[in-house]
């Protein structure tokens, strides 16, 4: 599996609006698509962890790459202080409940 973490600065005040763009991307019919977690920090309510998984790197770059992500990216950056922190790699261990 491959998917990156990324680190957003949201607005002030903008929390609704980040949350929407969050729900209405088709995100989750992607070719190679698994998962997406987004965290809210405790210590700071405009800071926001999202992390991404795809079955594959090579799923992960041809999303990365496709004009509807950067569409769906566009609408989520308006509502960003500044750009995104990525951070991209493999998952190399993951543990579920059973």
């Amino acid at each position: 599996m491959y998917g990156t973490i990324a680190r957003l600065r949201a607005k002030p005040g903008a929390h609704e609006q980040l949350m929407d763009v969050g729900t209405q991307d088709p995100v989750r019919r992607v070719p190679g698509y698994v998962a997406q977690y987004v965290y809210r920090s405790d210590a700071d309510p405009d800071e926001y962890w999202l992390a991404v998984v795809f079955e594959s790197k090579e799923a992960y770059l041809a999303n990365a790459a496709s004009p509807a992500q950067d569409a769906g990216y566009r609408r989520l950056r308006a509502f960003l202080t500044d750009d995104p922190e990525w951070h991209d790699g493999e998952i190399v261990s993951a543990f579920e409940a059973i």
